[in-house]
């Protein structure tokens, strides 16, 4: 009976493109990882780079970044997303061909990526480094996403689209615009293009892809995971449907004003930094009312956390995701900005929301998909255990790190002495900041070991569940007829 019910199930909904998007996902997970410490490290300790201009800091930073956002961000995106909009709109993808293309494209894009960044071909535009044929790439592959994911919703047997439809299709559409406005260039070479914009309005088309970056494909993306896993992992209604319509809709018109507050004190006109950072602070309100509504999912269910590592790590995901949107705002504020600007305190905060909110939902949603889509149980419950502790111990550490050198660096920048000089040189600043440095890699490495344990404990399930198909497959046979 259970084969039986699971056949049915495979035979209704698309699930092999999901299974590949979340193997890739954590492979993806343990490569940006891993450039993030190395180049973590070489800040800390420089002869890394080997005098080579391939694996500096400048070259790999951007492939650090764009592995964790869009390699690893992008395949839980696009897993999660194909999955839950066939499961809460009981119907097949519209076009598996065009699900395959988006796979296979899109890591195209990963390989590409990969090649062009450490040769320094870049556009060199914060998140959208990549030059303008792979832009071209990424916006046809997002749009084959984008349609798909309608016209399944268009089908739906149901009547009501579930609020985490809405959130993932919000960041598709955002991201569209964003990426084709921000990627406009003219083109001098195969891969060498200048920017459509110039001065302070290309500083201000970055910064609104840029924050809006954060904010729709980093947030509303992650909050459609949220808002579907979290309720089944708890196997509870969400607290409240009504404020996750309120949530959806003032993130979706308050978020697009944000971008300016990344550009204090420079040659942006004041009004805009000061509108960015008053929108800022109005967007705790939405902000927490969705990690409030995520966290009282678990109203009169607390205990399953006791023992249940994957709910562990999705509320823990929702605590950093309300620090992160509480810090963020205040971080905005002239007189927080004129001493956080350009410190390690912004990476500090980034990575709260990256390590803490991005990787824990994502993880927690990985795992439980994990279940549903092998029919089996996780090859080793121990090791979720040990890699959410890992993960948590990690990102605190480096968070940590992060904000007293952020501040250090504030306070030592702005110190003057009796005379009304600087008293400190940016040199010695610098050095001020080795042991900091130090203990960050060492916390993304904690970070890292945690990843690979996850890779490897799903690879084991992937193993596991195809042996258990084997055994299935070999009882239901039928017995042949005696000679």
């Amino acid at each position: 009976m259970e084969a039986t019910a699971e056949r049915t199930v495979e035979q209704k909904y698309s699930f092999d493109v999901v299974r590949w998007f979340t193997v890739m996902a954590v492979v993806y997970l343990v490569v940006g990882a891993a450039v993030g410490v190395y180049i973590a490290a070489e800040l800390a300790w420089p002869f890394l780079n080997f005098d080579s201009p391939y694996i500096s800091f400048g070259r790999l930073r951007p492939v650090h970044t764009n592995a964790v956002i869009f390699a690893f961000g992008g395949c839980t995106l696009m897993a999660t997303a194909f999955y839950t909009v066939q499961r809460t709109c009981g119907v097949r993808l519209w076009s598996d061909k065009l699900a395959w293309f988006t796979f296979w494209g899109w890591n195209a894009v990963i390989v590409l990526a990969v090649v062009t960044l450490p040769l320094g071909l870049t556009q060199s535009k914060e998140y959208a480094e990549l030059e303008w044929p792979i832009d071209i790439l990424i916006a046809v592959v997002w749009l084959a996403f984008t349609i798909n994911f309608i016209m399944t919703i268009a089908n739906r047997k149901t009547s009501h689209i579930y609020v985490s439809n809405w959130f993932f299709l919000g960041m598709m559409v955002m991201i569209v615009y964003l990426h084709v406005v921000n990627s406009l260039s003219i083109p001098v070479g195969l891969f060498k293009s200048y920017s459509l914009f110039s001065g302070v309005q290309d500083a201000m088309i970055q910064w609104w892809w840029g924050h809006n970056a954060v904010g729709f494909y980093l947030t509303a993306g992650f909050l459609g995971i949220m808002y579907y896993f979290v309720p089944k992992q708890a196997n509870r209604p969400i607290y409240s449907y009504r404020l996750s319509v309120i949530h959806f809709w003032a993130l979706m018109f308050g978020y697009v004003w944000l971008g300016a507050h990344h550009l204090q004190y420079t040659a942006l006109p004041d009004w805009t930094g000061s509108l960015g950072a008053a929108v800022s602070i109005a967007m705790i309100i939405p902000s927490w009312g969705g990690a409030v509504n995520g966290m009282m999912t678990l109203s009169g269910a607390w205990d399953k956390l006791r023992t249940d590592y994957v709910l562990r790590f999705l509320i823990i995901a929702l605590a950093f995701y309300a620090m992160s949107t509480f810090e963020g705002p205040v971080m905005s504020l002239k007189t927080v900005n004129a001493l956080s600007h350009y410190t390690d305190w912004t990476i500090g905060h980034v990575h709260s929301g990256a390590l803490g909110w991005v990787a824990g939902i994502s993880i927690g949603a990985i795992y439980h998909l994990m279940t549903r889509l092998w029919h089996t149980e996780m090859w080793s419950e121990k090791l979720v255990n040990v890699h959410f502790w890992t993960a948590t111990i990690g990102t605190v550490i480096y968070v940590v790190a992060m904000w007293v050198s952020g501040i250090m660096q504030g306070l030592m920048w702005r110190a003057y002495d009796e005379y009304g000089t600087l008293a400190y040189t940016f040199v010695e600043s610098v050095a001020a900041m080795h042991p900091y440095y130090a203990m960050r890699a060492v916390g993304g490495g904690i970070f890292l070991l945690g990843a690979i344990i996850m890779l490897f404990n799903i690879l084991m399930t992937v193993r596991k569940s195809a042996t258990e198909g084997s055994l299935r497959a070999a009882r239901s046979a039928p017995i042949p007829a005696a000679a």
